[in-house]
């Protein structure tokens, strides 16, 4: 490009003196052609070509100002750059509607996001059709066992957030996007998923129930082709997140730092890595947790 800018820049002087004006510099010509020539330098040291990035984001659980934070001041995407997300939208914080609005907002602005499913969202979704097939009795509605199993992990804080008091009050479009979400990702040296996988299956991928529930199990690299979990779902102290990140001893890496706890040191915050530079990012918890 430069190359190309010197060349028009030395053809157009070449023309300037050779024109009939005594003094090439009050030549108009040779004004426009400076004028040109500035300009198309000028832009071309502006670009500063970047490497789109891939950040994982584990569990948010309802806290929509703490997102937002991560999102806007930390990570700061462009449509070229990848957002990953692990699941557990919703849930335990105050705002599971607003957390959702804004990674459906990021989605229809163009931004590459891949979200996928947890434990969370599959209780909701059960909660909602559970609900929805819940007869009365005598007149009155009852709570169903799945909503009451929902209600203990959060459930009321989401229904809140919606203005819901039965979980069928939540708007469909939201179970629909609930719905749809993946169970896992493949990346290059990466697999996303929520919780992890179940190794005493010859094909893990076959278990979905695993992969957004499991909490314990031994790693057979060989089943996943020899690619590193990232995972959330299983709360850790940044200090074992730093050091699952960082050491190649661990075949997986837990960025769940329990955003919404409040009594233990160390957690609280919500994390994000970038997977080509392996650098994270800590936002702290901006939400009220009750």
């Amino acid at each position: 490009m430069r190359e190309d800018i010197s060349s028009l820049s030395f053809a157009m002087l070449c023309l300037c003196m050779n024109s009939n004006s005594m003094r090439c510099k009050s030549n108009p010509f040779f004004q426009q052609a400076y004028t040109i020539i500035s300009y198309i330098r000028k832009s071309t040291l502006s670009i500063t070509p970047t490497m789109a990035t891939t950040w994982i984001i584990p569990d948010i659980h309802g806290c929509s100002e703490t997102l937002k934070l991560m999102i806007g001041q930390q990570i700061k995407p462009n449509k070229n750059d990848r957002l990953i997300f692990l699941g557990d939208y919703i849930d335990r914080g105050p705002d599971s509607k607003g957390v959702i609005d804004f990674i459906m907002e990021l989605e229809r602005k163009g931004y590459s996001i891949t979200a996928l499913k947890g434990n969370h969202e599959d209780s909701c979704i059960k909660a909602w059709e559970s609900d929805r097939q819940q007869k009365d009795i005598f007149g009155l509605q009852t709570k169903s066992m799945v909503q009451k199993d929902w209600e203990a992990i959060g459930g009321k804080e989401t229904m809140k957030s919606f203005e819901a008091f039965w979980p069928n009050e939540i708007p469909e479009k939201y179970i629909q996007w609930m719905r749809s979400l993946d169970y896992y990702v493949e990346l290059d040296n990466f697999i996303a998923v929520h919780a992890g996988f179940n190794f005493n299956l010859e094909d893990p991928f076959s278990d979905t129930y695993s992969m957004l529930w499991i909490r314990d199990y031994q790693i057979i690299p060989e089943k996943i082709n020899h690619k590193k979990i990232i995972h959330g779902h299983t709360p850790v102290n940044l200090g074992f997140i730093d050091l699952t990140i960082n050491n190649d001893i661990f075949q997986f890496i837990d960025l769940d730092n329990g955003v919404y706890m409040t009594q233990q040191k160390g957690y609280g915050n919500l994390i994000a890595l970038e997977l080509n530079s392996m650098e994270y990012k800590i936002q702290a918890r901006a939400d009220q947790i009750r």
